[in-house]
């Protein structure tokens, strides 16, 4: 019986997969003329209606070029940039990409400790539906066309209330709508980067960070964070040795840590930026997690050196895709012209429907019980790890991830290997550490720890990898 999950290749997609082979085998190079349809059909077993479907996509694909009169031909090949090979030689399993992977094409019933996000049934999704039946009597134009180049005016005015709540003053032509916070990340990256340039991380830091730098070609270097911070002593020397461009972290709640960055620390950072020209993004997106309000760099810098971003998908809906940019008034005027040029008008749909949710009353409310949720897991999610030896690095102030040190010497990235073969995702510490030190490391989300399987898995996997 066929696994579930699996898919058999129709007749079409064999003979495709068969000439995909044979290029990235090099027994066809480019400009290599494919067999006759009628011989391809001969050698595959198939009617030559099948070869014509399979060439046709193929061509539509830019695999192969069509040539009347004279056949089937291997396209140019542009050797691809591979993200994979722009890094260091990593274990697969410690690959910044790896837990993105396997947490996204988890099944939906699989546990996911390692993923980012909270589970659907977290989520407002009658507030959502509310917003979607609102939208489905809208007017046309919300419907249908392109947003502005800065995004929803209403939507902009929101944020800027919100972020003045936060002790940070921005207007709303300050302040661009993206497509998520990555994208926020990436069209920054665009704005400020040269291929080479040196980016400076905390270690550990969000994996994707390094994703993306990596996919702009920049020289990241890292700093330790703390319990408070970056490592300040070592953050100065680091700015001094490499003088990088930019600095990327997370405000208020740290990912992975769940640390808080304190007053002082902040003070220092923004002074050093200041001596060093180091200009600063700042990841806000677990800004609604927050029981009281941590120290932002956006706060005491007014927006000078700091970029502040960020997004909707933790708290509000994963695929409503909606970000934004508080930044410089022409520094925003120059973004968006990287946002036109790589999407044009952003999502207008997404930008009213999340608009509608946060204006509804019920919206604070599900903040305020989603705190209190989380709270709650945590302190239960900490208590069962306790005697398995697996310890918080700090005890969070909020937010939905413990860092966690494994007990003796266990590997971080056998143990959730060994837990993948079991269907449960984890997230091994060296994914998020630029420097690799975090093999005893790993960061689980509390909101998605509360499956009993979590634990007998954990347990055996210690077990098994000492």
């Amino acid at each position: 019986m066929e696994e579930a999950g699996q898919h058999t290749l129709t007749r079409v997609e064999t003979v495709m997969a068969t000439i995909r082979h044979r290029i990235a085998g090099r027994s066809l190079t480019a400009g290599a003329r494919l067999p006759s349809v009628r011989a391809m059909a001969a050698i595959s077993g198939v009617s030559t209606s099948t070869v014509v479907d399979a060439y046709e996509r193929l061509v539509g694909e830019g695999v192969i070029v069509s040539r009347p009169g004279s056949g089937f031909f291997v396209a140019p090949q542009a050797a691809p940039f591979s993200l994979s090979a722009a890094g260091p030689k990593l274990d697969r399993a410690v690959d910044p990409f790896w837990v993105s992977r396997q947490s996204l094409e988890a099944r939906e019933s699989d546990p996911k400790p390692g993923c980012g996000w909270l589970p659907s049934s977290w989520l407002p999704n009658q507030a959502i539906r509310k917003g979607l039946r609102a939208l489905s009597r809208s007017d046309d134009t919300a419907l249908s066309d392109y947003g502005s180049p800065l995004g929803l005016e209403p939507l902009r005015q929101l944020i800027a209330r919100r972020m003045a709540d936060r002790g940070m003053e921005a207007s709303p032509d300050q302040i661009m709508l993206t497509e998520s916070g990555t994208q926020a990340i990436d069209l920054l990256c665009r704005f400020f980067l040269e291929p080479g340039d040196t980016v400076l991380v905390d270690d550990p830091c969000y994996f994707n960070f390094q994703a993306l730098l990596r996919a702009h070609r920049a020289t990241m270097v890292s700093v330790p964070y703390t319990s408070s911070g970056p490592d300040i002593d070592l953050f100065a020397q680091v700015l001094a040795e490499h003088r990088p461009r930019l600095y990327i972290t997370n405000s208020a709640i740290h990912n992975p840590t769940g640390a808080t960055l304190s007053p002082v620390v902040a003070h220092r950072v923004l002074k050093l930026a200041d001596q060093f020209d180091l200009t600063i993004i700042e990841d806000d997106i677990f800004a609604d997690f927050e029981h009281t309000v941590a120290p932002r760099l956006a706060a005491f810098d007014g927006l000078d050196r700091v970029v502040h971003i960020g997004s909707f998908s933790k708290t509000l809906s994963a695929s409503a895709r909606c970000g934004f940019i508080a930044a410089r008034k022409e520094w925003i005027e120059s973004v968006i012209d990287l946002k036109i040029a790589t999407s044009f008008g952003g999502g207008r749909l997404s930008a009213e429907l999340v608009y509608k949710v946060l204006s509804d009353g019920s919206y604070r409310k599900h903040v305020e019980a989603l705190r209190t949720r989380l709270s709650k897991s945590t302190l239960d999610v900490s208590r069962r790890l306790k005697p398995l030896g697996i310890l918080p690095f700090v005890e969070p102030q909020a937010g939905m991830f413990l860092w966690c040190r494994l007990p003796g010497n266990a590997d971080a990235a056998k143990v959730a290997r060994a837990a993948l073969d079991r269907s449960v995702v984890l997230a091994p510490g060296n994914a998020f550490s630029l420097s690799q030190s975090a093999t005893q490391y790993m960061r689980f989300n509390v909101s998605q720890s509360l499956d009993d399987r979590v634990y007998e898995v954990l347990r055996e996997a210690l077990n098994h990898c000492p």
